[in-house]
């Protein structure tokens, strides 16, 4: 069976860093932080109390009316927001599609939480169990797919991949995968996270995770620095259009890149941590690299998971110098995580999507927050991690890396799209 050829045909974005992709790719190559104080709840008694919120998002730009709008969790909300985006963007003539052939795969780490938490808080012992009708719908991780699909009509494959951090990894690779079996003309995908909640917060405290750097929150997420201490919480929706080269090309589409390639794999080593030498993130780029039929020499810029934790941004430095040999010197690493915040199930496809644009426009995005005597001395600062400034160069061939709690890895390539 010959396998169909992918590509990317539509992008669309909410996220810290702005409200569309336009706004967001500049804020990404000029080095913004998307970082402020919590506006959500009252955070004073907490240990961490800034994050990487969305900004001026108003829903009703996707919904006809409010009491529609009210029915979805805010992750939904948001998922909504970048599918319409997204699917605009690729300037697809819906009424003379075969909807059949038109699928959704989008996802989220954690779903709604922010419904759970209402409901449940204020859930009254005393008056009995009263809760909203759509709690259920608002809470399920994989109900952002379902109305997307409904919105427009998809009636191909529609499901959400939960794998925690690598979620919406996993859903652009399931994507392609299905996608070039000949199983979709096209395919929504991508992810979205609004997890900026007192539970969710409060949580990852527990846990010693995030940055509690709240004197200084703009440069909080400051990966590959010895002076990191965790990652900065974000949030948002981003979604690709991924397409069947053949039916794109017939319909004279707009393509951005080809998704080259996807690799998975496990940890199989600790509940939240990563092997530390990195055996997971190893493997999972040369399944990735195997599954293009690349050579590591021809990959140009990593979008790595680099999220700002101690143990993280090392063992993800060792699997690129294991990976990538004496070729890691001549690539670009930059994390987007820096300015983003980690967007939890959103991070890959915001990330995916840092890589189609750089590949686009021959730039690639800075790691911020790096300072020349922050340096710590398990790091090889003879990559080029990108810090501080956006660096123009040809981008042929990009790599997005994904590590999630439990150990899942996922990892796509995309490449320049050459007939």
């Amino acid at each position: 069976m010959e396998l169909k050829r992918v590509v990317v045909t539509g992008l669309g974005a909410v996220t810290p860093l702005g409200n569309n992709v336009a706004e967001t790719w500049q804020s990404l190559i000029n080095g913004v932080s998307g970082a402020g104080p919590i506006t959500r709840f009252d955070s004073s008694k907490f240990k961490t109390r800034f994050a990487c919120e969305v900004k001026n998002f108003d829903p009703l730009t996707c919904f006809p009316e409010k009491k529609e709008a009210r029915k979805c969790d805010l992750y939904s909300q948001y998922a909504i927001a970048a599918a319409q985006e997204a699917i605009t963007d690729c300037k697809m003539d819906l009424e003379k599609e075969n909807k059949d052939r038109i699928g959704v795969i989008f996802s989220s780490g954690i779903g709604g939480i922010f419904s759970f938490q209402e409901e449940v808080m204020e859930y009254n012992q005393e008056r009995g169990p009263r809760f909203n009708p759509f709690f259920i719908p608002k809470i399920i991780a994989d109900i952002s797919a379902g109305l997307i699909s409904m919105r427009y009509g998809f009636r191909g494959l529609n499901f959400g991949t939960v794998s925690a951090c690598a979620t919406s990894t996993n859903a652009i690779a399931d994507a392609y995968n299905y996608i070039r079996l000949g199983k979709a003309n096209a395919i929504v995908t991508g992810g979205a996270e609004a997890a900026i909640t007192i539970v969710g917060i409060g949580g990852f405290n527990a846990m010693n995770a995030l940055s509690t750097r709240n004197d200084s929150f703009e440069t909080a997420s400051r990966p590959f620095s010895a002076s990191r201490d965790g990652f900065v919480m974000g949030e948002g929706g981003v979604c690709l259009i991924l397409e069947e080269l053949e039916h794109a090309l017939a319909r004279g589409s707009q393509i951005y890149a080809e998704v080259a390639g996807a690799g998975f794999s496990a940890d199989a080593y600790h509940l939240t941590a990563s092997h530390p030498e990195g055996l997971g993130a190893i493997l999972v780029m040369q399944n990735a690299l195997e599954d293009a039929e690349m050579k590591p020499e021809e990959i140009d810029y990593i979008n790595v998971h680099g999220t700002s934790t101690p143990l993280g941004d090392v063992s993800e430095e060792k699997a690129i110098k294991e990976v990538f040999g004496e070729h890691a010197r001549k690539l670009n690493i930059s994390s987007t995580k820096s300015m983003t915040g980690h967007m939890l199930g959103a991070a890959g496809a915001m990330e995916a999507t840092a890589c189609v644009l750089s590949i686009q426009e021959n730039i690639v995005p800075p790691t911020i927050n790096h300072a020349e005597n922050d340096n710590d001395p398990e790091i090889d600062y003879n990559l080029n991690f990108t810090f501080n400034k956006a660096q123009k160069r040809t981008v042929n061939a990009a790599l997005s890396n994904t590590f999630g709690f439990g150990g899942h890895n996922a990892c796509v390539i995309v490449k320049k799209f050459q007939k």
